[in-house]
């Protein structure tokens, strides 16, 4: 490794991929690396390609971030792979990207810590074909009432998210999840006040950032997340100090539980009682213009050049 008393420290940021979210996470490294550069570091913002095993044979970054959005730069492969190269990284490893990445093994898991989570049933696109879409659905109506949400069982950005409030259009949000994803998710929807908490850890032990409140004109999806306008934040979010406590607990105990590392984020509801909901964590959070876990980082008076630096040092040390 180098030597960063005397020389900056090499990092490669890798984003791109060939997910749905590519250009969230092309975003998202562009930024990474601005902040890396501007800290001291030298940073090379690389796509995910053919090249790039032998580019890390010859080029030895210090540590590498990936910043690849959706299935392989969240479920683990990645860093597989990187591991297999021999080359540090900033995150979690690939067991902890795994639990996390499939959202109904977090929500176990975070159950089984202590943990509100809404009751849910996990389903695959497979079990449709061979039982019966409408005989599977009726049973799905009989055990979780109404409203529902409807998602991915791996995935992010809200990409094949729907919220159903009639069931005769739940046939419908089912084909719009299974476009995204083999397994949907069917969860009871939760009303209240939706936050992202961010998790750091830089070699102290993790901790939260003040939570970031969200508010939309709608459903908080794709469009919602990425586009200028729809969405209006709160940060820190505008809760009791008692349940943002409570919220900060939870995200702290998702990284703990779920085998995270450097940096992390939780999405919860806090509903009208003051109960914190766990809904599910990211191992890749967005860092883009509109992304959430920068929003903490401003929220907790941290400088981003600073925070990105002492992230991609931890990991180089790991």
């Amino acid at each position: 490794m180098t030597d960063h008393t005397s020389q900056p420290l090499e990092v490669l940021v890798l984003a791109g991929g060939l997910s749905h979210e590519r250009e969230v996470s092309i975003r998202s490294g562009r930024r990474v690396a601005e902040s890396l550069r501007a800290a001291g570091a030298a940073a090379t913002l690389r796509d995910l390609d053919a090249g790039l095993l032998d580019y890390l044979d010859s080029a030895r970054p210090d540590v590498v971030w990936p910043l690849l959005h959706g299935s392989t730069g969240e479920d683990g492969s990645v860093r597989d792979l990187l591991s297999l190269a021999d080359v540090a990284f900033v995150g979690s490893d690939s067991a902890g990207a795994r639990s996390t990445w499939f959202k109904p093994v977090a929500k176990s898991l975070m159950e089984r810590a202590g943990a509100r989570t809404p009751a849910s049933v996990t389903l695959p696109q497979s079990l449709f074909r061979q039982v019966g879409a409408t005989a599977v659905l009726e049973r799905v109506l009989d055990r979780l009432p109404l409203p529902l949400v409807v998602k991915p069982a791996s995935g992010g950005s809200a990409l094949g998210v729907t919220v159903v409030t009639d069931p005769a259009l739940l046939p419908q949000a089912m084909v719009h999840c299974f476009s995204y994803g083999e397994t949907a998710l069917i969860e009871r929807a939760v009303h209240g006040t939706e936050v992202a908490v961010s998790v750091v850890d830089t070699g102290d032990g993790p901790r939260a950032l003040p939570a970031v409140e969200i508010v939309t004109d709608g459903p908080y999806d794709y469009d919602a997340r990425y586009n200028a306008g729809r969405t209006e934040y709160f940060a820190p979010a505008r809760l009791a100090p008692a349940q943002l406590d409570a919220a900060h607990r939870i995200a702290v105990l998702a990284h703990e539980q779920l085998g995270l590392a450097q940096l992390s984020r939780t999405d919860l509801i806090v509903d009208a009682d003051g109960t914190a909901w766990y809904l599910e964590s990211n191992v890749a959070p967005g860092m883009t213009e509109t992304s959430l876990f920068p929003q903490a980082v401003q929220a907790a008076n941290l400088s981003m050049d600073a925070l990105y630096h002492d992230l991609a040092l931890a990991g180089a040390r790991r």
